[in-house]
């Protein structure tokens, strides 16, 4: 099966290529530059450089593939990139029962006990991604989008936002807000294993394999419980949200403030199981090493 992929240079991406790799795919990397092509060809991949937001050019790559996987994730212009990826999807593939899986995020279902069938209440960091996706879905590919927790793992991911966060004069770990709000989590590596599975799962009339697949390892855990793992006998602190957010920036802050509960029922459902440490785990074994 030859696959596309983007963002294969990327933290998820590379770990989603050399999943796929290992299992056997002939994966096509898209990248930008001749140093990311020959990063992705030593890791197993056939690179295909180019722009994916030349909407023509990517319809005919994800023409010669028999499915895809967008990953990439630029700092600037996201909306303006997934437009064009969405685009070339809907052109090469609509009708066709060949499988495309879009990457999202799970903060767009805003806070809560959420389900990936939920309704959605993006804060204003991810809202742009709801007309996009939903212009998907409308569409007659055979379309998934995978909806991450926050992504952990390798000594990497947003656990730097407490394993990194400043400390008060007493030297109490500073927490997100009060620190009392849920966050869900996925380990990089069982996400890679969910895109494959994703990637090979057509939609059935069940709707598990299509629409928005919620990845996380099902054990939310509080800002502070992990805070606490971390720093020990220093203790932590919290903050009000206004600090949280002149300290990380408003619309960042917001999204970081959701109060998420996530159980992953329909990544569940494919057959997938978690088999990484959690998250307080891994933090606890890096506070035990330091």
């Amino acid at each position: 099966m030859t696959s596309l992929l983007t963002g294969a240079t990327g933290y998820l991406g590379s770990a989603v290529l050399d999943r796929l790799v290992a299992s056997g795919y002939d994966v096509v990397a898209v990248v930008r530059s001749p140093g990311s092509a020959e990063r992705v060809t030593a890791r197993g991949a056939r690179a295909l450089v180019g722009d994916l937001t030349d909407v023509a050019w990517l319809t005919a790559a994800l023409a010669d593939a028999d499915g895809a996987i967008h990953l990439a994730a630029p700092s600037d212009g996201a909306a303006a990139l997934n437009e064009a990826v969405v685009d070339a999807a809907i052109a090469a593939y609509a009708g066709t029962g060949r499988r495309f899986v879009l990457t999202s995020g799970i903060w767009e279902f805003g806070a809560g006990d959420l389900d990936d069938d939920g309704p959605l209440d993006p804060p204003e960091l991810v809202a742009w991604r709801v007309p996009i996706e939903q212009r998907l879905l409308a569409s007659d590919v055979d379309a998934a989008i995978v909806a991450p927790g926050l992504v952990y793992g390798h000594g990497r991911g947003l656990i730097s936002l407490i394993t990194d966060a400043p400390r008060t004069e007493s030297g109490a770990l500073t927490l997100v807000g009060d620190g009392e709000q849920h966050w869900s989590w996925v380990h990089v590596d069982d996400l890679a294993r969910l895109y494959e599975l994703v990637l090979v799962s057509p939609a059935a009339s069940s709707g598990v394999a299509s629409g928005r697949i919620v990845a996380v390892d099902g054990a939310p855990l509080t800002v502070r419980a992990l805070g606490e793992a971390v720093a020990g006998e220093a203790g932590v602190a919290g903050e009000s949200a206004d600090a949280s957010r002149a300290r990380l920036g408003a619309v960042f802050a917001d999204a970081l403030l959701l109060d998420q509960r996530a159980s992953g029922r329909k990544a569940r459902e494919l057959g997938w199981i978690p088999e990484h440490p959690s998250v307080l785990e891994e933090v606890e074994r890096q506070a035990a090493a330091a």
